[in-house]
């Protein structure tokens, strides 16, 4: 699988990297998606120390051990378990990321992070401290490179500006062209790589379409599209992609994200070997023809982000 470089750092990453958080708590069922994973050539592993309560973290790192050196491990910081584990605060300070990187590290089993992450921000965050954070971590060899996990206009504008982020990850797909306008240009003109995220939009635009509508979408729709636009569209889609160019549209939907320069990667999550592999091939079949694409951006909405501007 193609590896790509990220942003102007030294690491080269898949097109495709593994979003660990579906992988679940059973560490055999875990471990063979992450085997499966290398196999298809996947070399960026991305994790976070809220999910499953760092367990995902300790899967993760033990099924890495024996290529830790040929593998991207990302996690990322900022939300922080309750004692009583019935839900998390927010904590981008100073103190809290320096000392959770510790616990991150011991849970992941290597002395070193690639690329560690804030999970989330607003403008109301201490940034200063935040990014003086990140930047002592890397001083001190605990981390390589930092970056940002945010669809928000404006703490991507003061992180660019402020910062030595070398990637955002965004949501990005066919149904959420948002960072399309103003996001993705910026990035790229300042050597940011965008790391993308929910390309199927929640199983909408695998090939099951409207069977893997949430009730929560069944009622109110998704983003700007209400749920009788959904009916009608997303059948539109499959006759005038799918069926036409005689592919899944999990590819098309995957390969739209790649058809944008600005995105070196997409992370992916698989809850079986079965899915993993899917998502591979769909990564390495053929790009979108400037038809195809000039077709979906005429179906869909060219939607923008309208707060945190």
């Amino acid at each position: 699988m193609e590896k790509r470089q990220l942003g102007r750092s030294d690491l080269f990453v898949s097109k495709l990297g593994l979003g660990c958080m579906t992988l679940g708590t059973e560490e055999k069922t875990a471990r063979g998606i992450i085997e499966a994973a290398l196999e298809a050539g996947i070399n960026y592993f991305d994790t976070a120390d809220l999910y499953d309560f760092g367990t995902n973290e300790s899967i993760v790192g033990q099924a890495l051990k024996a290529v830790r050196d040929q593998v991207v491990i990302a996690t990322k910081v900022g939300n922080r378990w309750r004692d009583s584990k019935d839900g998390w605060s927010w904590d981008p300070s100073k103190a809290y990321i320096k000392e959770e990187v510790k616990q991150s590290l011991k849970r992941l089993g290597t002395d070193y992070i690639d690329l560690y992450q804030l999970h989330g921000g607003t403008l109301d965050d201490p940034i200063d401290e935040t990014i003086e954070a990140f930047e002592e971590l890397k001083a001190e060899g605990f981390i390589k490179y930092y970056g940002i996990s945010s669809i928000r206009p404006n703490v991507i504008r003061e992180y660019i500006s402020k910062s030595n982020i070398i990637s955002v990850m965004m949501q990005y797909s066919l149904l959420d062209r948002r960072p399309e306008e103003e996001a993705l240009p910026l990035l790229q003109e300042n050597g940011i790589s965008v790391v993308t995220r929910g390309p199927l939009a929640n199983g909408l635009l695998s090939s099951k379409l409207l069977d893997k509508a949430s009730t929560r979408v069944r009622e109110n729709g998704y983003l700007d599209y209400s749920y009788e636009e959904l009916a009608k569209l997303l059948p539109l889609f499959r006759e005038k992609l799918s069926t036409a160019s005689g592919r899944p549209f999990t590819e098309i939907a995957i390969q739209f994200n790649l058809a944008n320069p600005a995105v070196t990667s997409i992370v992916a999550g698989a809850s079986s070997v079965k899915q993993l592999r899917e998502n591979a091939a769909a990564v390495c079949s053929s790009p979108l023809t400037e038809d195809e694409i000039e077709l979906i951006r005429s179906l869909t909405k060219a939607n923008r982000y309208d707060q945190h501007r």
